[in-house]
C-alpha cells in the first residue's frame, strides 16, 4: 500500500524518510514542493497529489507534512487516516510531534514505523499493542540502552494483538480507577461584513483518557467516525455508546455538524476598514463581543489580519490586550486574551499606505481564534456515564470545550 514515508518541515527540507520496498528517491517530492508553491497557505496544499509513476498523498501536523508515496490504487482515505495514526502515535510516546521530537528519539520512531506497516500494509496501529512492541522512550532507559547496547524493543508479543479487544491489554490494574472524557468543537465560519453567518460547520470529537483495572447519549449527528471499541449495533438501535475502552488516552469518536443544523457562532466581530481613493491614509477599527456563549468566558483570543501589500504601516490603539504588525509579511496580529462582557475590546486606528500608492483592490480577511470552556455550542451533553462488570467505582469526569477552527470575518 504505502511504499515510502518523508517527514518534510516547514523550510521544505526532508529530514526523514523510511522506505518498506524499494528506495524511492527524494526527486519524487519535487512534485509536492510545487503544490506547496502554489498554495496560498500551508493548510491549502492538495491532499492527493498525483505523478507520472506515483501518487502523493499527504497531510500536515503540527507544522510537519507526512508524505506517503503510493505505487498502485488504493484508497485515499485509508492512507490520510494511517498518517493522522502515525502522528497521534509519536504524540503517545514522546509527548509533542515535532522535528526536534522526532530528531531525537529517530531509533524508536524506525522501530515504531516498523512495526505499524508491514511490507506498506497496516499491522499494528493500536498504542496499547505498540507501547509492548516498543517501550516508550525514558531518561533511565535512554542510559541503560546506550551502557549495554540493548534497545527499547520488547522481548514478549502483545498480550492483546490476538484478542477479540486488540485496542485494551491484559492484566491491567491501578490504586486510583479513573475515567475522563474531553468534548471538543471547532467551529469553521464565514461572517459577512454585516455580522450575518454566511456558513458555518462543527468539527467535534469526544477525547477519552480511562485507566481502569480490568463504559452517554448524544443527539444526531452527522458523519460520526467511531474508535473500534464502540459496540456499533448497540449505538444504531439505541443510541447509546457502549464500548470497552483502552487503557490510556484515546479518540472516542468524532463527529461532524453541517450548517444545516443551524449552528450558533459564540461570538460576534464588528469592522471598518476602508481606504480612501487618492490619500495615503486609511481607517482600521474592530470590535469583539460574547454572542451565543450561555454566561461562558471567551478566553485566548487572537485576531490576525493579511493586510494588502500597499499598506506601510498601521497605527493603531486597543483598549485591551497588544498587537504587532510586520510591515514585511502585512500581518496584523492582535492578542485579545480574554473578552470581558462589561468591557468589550476594540482595535482602532489608521493605516499607512506607500507613496504614490492608490487604493488596494484586495480587502483584508479577518480570521479569529479563541477557547469557551465549559461549553459544547452543537448542544451534546453527555447525560450518564455508566460501568458494568465491576465492582468499584471508578472517578468519573465530564469537560467540553469550544474554539475556532477556520474562522474568518470577510470585509
Amino acid at each position: 500500500m504505502i511504499h515510502s514515508l518523508f517527514l518534510v518541515n516547514a523550510s521544505g527540507d526532508i529530514f526523514l524518510e523510511k522506505h518498506w520496498k524499494s528506495v524511492v528517491s527524494r526527486s519524487v517530492c519535487d512534485y509536492f514542493f510545487e503544490a506547496v508553491e502554489r498554495a496560498t497557505e500551508p493548510e491549502n496544499v492538495p491532499p492527493v497529489i498525483p505523478t507520472p509513476h506515483h501518487c502523493l498523498i499527504n497531510v500536515l501536523r503540527q507544522r510537519i507534512y507526512f508524505v506517503a508515496v503510493i505505487q498502485s490504487e488504493v484508497p485515499p482515505l485509508f492512507v490520510i487516516e494511517f498518517l493522522h495514526r502515525v502522528v497521534d502515535t509519536f504524540q503517545d510516546y514522546f509527548g509533542v510531534c515535532t522535528e526536534a521530537a522526532v530528531k531525537d528519539n529517530v531509533v524508536v520512531v524506525y522501530e515504531l514505523l516498523e512495526e505499524m506497516l508491514d511490507n506498506g500494509f497496516p499491522l499494528a496501529t493500536e498504542s496499547n499493542i505498540l507501547k509492548e512492541l516498543i517501550k516508550p522512550p525514558t531518561i533511565l532507559r535512554t542510559v541503560v540502552n546506550t551502557i549495554t547496547g540493548s534497545t527499547n524493543v520488547g522481548e514478549q508479543l502483545p498480550t492483546g494483538q490476538l484478542s477479540v479487544v486488540p485496542w485494551r491489554r491484559t492484566g491491567v490494574k491501578y490504586t486510583n480507577n479513573e475515567a475522563y472524557f474531553d468534548v471538543v468543537e471547532e467551529i469553521d465560519a464565514i461572517i459577512d461584513k454585516s455580522g450575518s453567518t454566511i456558513t458555518a460547520e462543527i468539527q467535534g470529537v469526544i477525547d477519552a483518557c480511562v485507566k481502569l483495572t480490568a463504559m452517554h447519549n448524544p443527539r444526531l449527528l452527522d458523519d460520526v467516525s467511531f474508535h473500534p471499541c464502540v459496540r456499533f449495533k448497540r449505538w444504531e438501535a439505541e443510541r447509546i455508546l457502549s464500548f470497552v475502552p483502552p487503557d490510556g488516552n484515546f479518540r472516542l469518536l468524532s463527529y461532524h455538524v453541517s450548517s444545516q443544523n443551524l449552528v450558533a457562532i459564540p461570538v460576534y466581530v464588528k469592522h471598518n476598514i476602508s481606504f480612501r481613493e487618492g490619500s495615503s491614509q486609511g481607517c482600521f477599527e474592530l470590535t469583539l463581543g460574547p454572542k451565543q456563549t450561555m454566561g461562558k468566558a471567551v478566553e485566548s483570543v487572537l485576531v490576525s489580519s493579511q493586510l494588502p501589500r500597499g499598506v506601510l504601516n498601521a497605527n493603531l490603539s486597543p483598549s485591551q490586550g497588544t498587537y504587532t504588525f510586520d510591515p514585511v509579511t502585512k500581518l496584523l496580529s492582535w492578542d485579545v486574551g480574554k473578552i470581558n462582557p462589561q468591557k468589550l475590546p476594540s482595535l482602532k486606528g489608521s493605516t499607512s499606505l506607500q507613496a504614490g500608492a492608490s487604493k488596494p483592490d484586495e480587502n483584508p480577511t479577518i480570521n479569529l481564534q479563541f477557547k469557551i470552556q465549559q461549553l459544547a455550542v452543537s448542544g451534546l451533553k453527555v447525560n450518564r456515564l455508566d460501568m458494568y462488570g465491576e465492582k468499584y467505582k471508578p472517578f468519573k469526569g465530564i469537560k467540553y470545550m469550544t474554539k475556532a477552527g477556520k474562522f474568518q470575518v470577510r470585509t
